[in-house]
């Protein structure tokens, strides 16, 4: 079965990226000259996704507003004659299929995916979490879907990290089964040191079988008293075939500054409206260093 719908879990607090913030959805700040939140529906789209599902909660209608025509504000450049600046907005609009349902509380990843069980229906699906950015020439949801399609199974995105910081994501058990494609026999949330079970870390990307919802559905609160994602993955492997991608690209966790501002940099320099500017900006500021 094809994989035509996503989720996007976008309903944190954004508590790494305070005072920014505190009115302005984190997936609403701007990298270049679009929000975060873009790149990432972009993404879903280039892999062949047509309908979407947006998690949020009740301070982030901005980004209802965002993927919706703006009249008023389209007229104006019209009569401007802004044809890029007009382009752009109604692409934006028009990337896909998006849809909106809110998490009422915040109790985790685990339950904000399980909120999108009546959208997905009986049909395997892709995840992209709202803080994680990739960069790749294949984009990564679609090397997800190419492995689940291949296997008809769940997959999860992967790459290896370093033991020192292995403990802030989850370790996969994993067995080689054909190039970058592991199989998944058990996974661990933020393992302590004698419970990893490799460097292969989950990076924000999966294609998850709709069996997980009755799993989400019955999970008790793990880490941090939150239903976690990671603890549903564990009982899916266990039950069911899962595999692992290791997946080629860069990701960015543009949930915190640092990351959010590594991304900002590098799609900058790769932007056509500040390729040149910016290089030349650092070359310059590099000297005064």
């Amino acid at each position: 079965m094809k994989v035509k719908k996503a989720v996007i879990p976008a309903a944190g607090l954004g508590t790494r990226m305070l005072p920014a913030t505190k009115t302005v959805p984190k997936e609403m700040l701007p990298m270049v000259d679009k929000p975060a939140i873009q790149y990432i529906v972009e993404e879903a789209v280039a892999a062949g996704i047509e309908d979407i599902l947006i998690v949020t909660n009740r301070a982030k209608s901005a980004m209802d507003d965002y993927f919706d025509y703006y009249p008023e504000l389209e007229d104006r450049l019209n009569a401007s004659r802004k044809e890029r600046e007009l382009a752009e907005v109604r692409r934006a609009a028009d990337l896909a299929n998006i849809f909106y349902v809110r998490q009422k509380e915040t109790k985790g990843l685990g339950h904000a995916i399980w909120r999108a069980k009546h959208f997905v229906g009986d049909e395997p699906f892709a995840v992209l979490l709202g803080d994680d950015i990739m960069r790749a020439k294949t984009p990564v949801i679609g090397q997800l879907i190419q492995a689940a399609e291949k296997y008809q199974c769940s997959a999860v995105g992967v790459q290896e990290v370093s033991t020192e910081s292995i403990s802030r994501y989850s370790s996969v058990k994993v067995e080689p089964l054909e190039s970058n494609v592991f199989t998944v026999s058990d996974v661990v949330e933020k393992p302590l040191r004698e419970q990893i079970f490799s460097n292969y870390a989950i990076l924000g990307r999966y294609v998850l079988y709709p069996c997980i919802f009755d799993i989400l559905e019955d999970l008790k609160p793990g880490v941090g008293g939150e239903i976690q994602l990671t603890d549903g993955l564990r009982q899916l492997c266990q039950r069911k075939r899962m595999v692992a991608v290791d997946f080629e690209g860069r990701r960015y966790d543009t949930g915190n500054v640092t990351g959010f501002l590594e991304a900002t940099i590098d799609f900058a320099l790769d932007h056509p409206l500040t390729e040149k500017w910016l290089k030349a900006y650092i070359k310059e500021k590099a000297k005064e260093l």
